[in-house]
């Protein structure tokens, strides 16, 4: 839930107690404080990041309340990694308040008390508490459901693609080094043809030893048709190989481009099921199916975009989404100077790629968006850069699937043309 700067200060009460807690990957420190700051304890409390050490801390933040006659508790931390998951899930299921605080602020703030920037397990604590009390915190959100199912399959997408690359990168460096003229045959080295050769001779003697007969047998065993598998591209193949100026090898050579060949099957198959499940999982979200109407957005970026967002529904406007974003425009300005403006990429780093890589085929395919850009580039007042203009275009794009996703209306790409003399003031990125 979004609350005002007020109605966070509001909720820390006279009855409430603040708990400041510095979260690590085995063990926690947490101090506690009144609605004034003044500390309710003597010192550091530490307890380790399992069920034994979060018990004790149960136990530790109750006896406090009641020796102190607080009724409330709000705890806050940083969103340190991964490691904040299991204590949220834990002070949460006991009905405690947990909230996050800035570590952009907590690295500004330490300061304030003893004017040294030295940042200490006792110290963290203290600072993470203040901002609390000052009202400087929001509240995690936990997606639920099956906004978390398309988070955890989008991560892992993203983890799986990762390793494929590397994995083709480390075939393509192979075959630099001992088959370069291979990278010149084929527009991509992992054609079906050319891995059929690759898997039985990977060095150009291999090739040699085949032949063009042995080579069209490989391909006709394998079952491939197609302008790749002719004799002419055999003959060439086997050309290149004569005249090839890659080092030669041995077994362990081969053995080499075997496993690196192993390793990026499995994680194309991988990918491939990924993808399928993926599909089939989005398609639950209510209204996807109006956002696959819109030309140029396909399936992953919509399940990107719904991983980092989780339940859109949660957000008042899509300004906030741009915020949460880091696409707010910010500037810096004293007096009679005024800086240029920028945006603040303080949100979810991901969610600005995903926008950020969508606008290629958006504005490729689809002619309202591509209209709207090259107004943003070409009009008369405060014209924009290009990298300004998709700015520009990925906060209409947030717009357009905000309205979508929350009213179930349909893409209507005249409606979307009409209001662009409305952003004619729009201030330059």
């Amino acid at each position: 839930m979004n609350y005002t700067q007020n109605e966070k200060i509001e909720q820390v009460a006279d009855t409430t107690m603040v708990v400041g807690v510095d979260i690590g990957s085995q063990l926690h420190y947490a101090r506690a404080f009144d609605n004034r700051g003044r500390e309710l304890t003597r010192r550091v409390f530490s307890f380790r990041n399992d069920i034994e050490g979060f018990n004790t801390f149960n136990l530790w933040v109750e006896t406090l309340k009641t020796e102190n006659e607080k009724t409330d508790v709000i705890i806050g931390c940083e969103p340190t990694g991964h490691y904040w998951f299991a204590f949220a899930k834990y002070v949460t299921d006991r009905k405690h308040k947990i909230v996050m605080v800035n570590p952009f602020s907590v690295k500004k703030i330490k300061e304030l008390d003893d004017n040294s920037p030295k940042k200490t397990d006792a110290k963290d604590p203290k600072t993470i508490a203040k901002l609390v009390v000052d009202g400087r915190y929001s509240e995690p959100y936990m997606p639920e459901g099956i906004y978390a199912e398309i988070r955890d399959l989008v991560y892992s997408r993203d983890r799986i693609i990762k390793q494929h690359n590397i994995s083709a990168n480390r075939i393509q460096r192979w075959l630099a080094i001992h088959f370069p003229e291979y990278l010149g045959l084929y527009t991509r080295f992992d054609a079906s043809s050319g891995l059929a050769i690759l898997e039985k001779a990977p060095l150009p003697e291999d090739v040699i030893a085949l032949g063009v007969d042995g080579i069209r047998k490989i391909w006709h065993e394998k079952k491939l048709r197609g302008r790749g598998v002719t004799e002419v591209r055999a003959m060439t193949l086997v050309e290149a190989a004569h005249n090839s100026v890659g080092l030669s090898g041995g077994y362990g050579t081969r053995s080499e481009l075997y496993m690196l060949l192993e390793e990026h099957r499995l994680w194309t198959v991988q990918m491939e099921s990924i993808n399928k499940v993926l599909e089939e999982t989005i398609r639950k979200v209510q209204y996807v199916e109006k956002l696959l109407a819109i030309k140029g957005v396909g399936m992953i970026t919509i399940a990107g975009f719904i991983a980092e967002v989780g339940d859109i529904r949660r957000f008042k406007s899509p300004k906030q989404i741009q915020k949460y974003a880091g696409l707010e425009l910010i500037e810096n300005s004293s007096g009679k100077h005024k800086g240029k403006t920028r945006i603040s990429k303080r949100g979810r780093r991901k969610l600005r790629k995903i926008l950020y890589q969508v606008m290629i085929p958006l504005l490729a395919r689809n002619k309202e968006f591509r209209e709207i850009y090259d107004y943003y580039l070409t009009r008369v007042k405060n014209p924009l850069k290009r990298r300004q203009a998709m700015i520009a275009v990925s906060c209409k794009l947030i717009r357009v699937f905000y309205a979508v996703l929350t009213k179930g209306v349909d893409y209507d790409r005249t409606k979307m043309l009409s209001d662009i003399h409305r952003n004619s003031g729009f201030i330059a990125a």
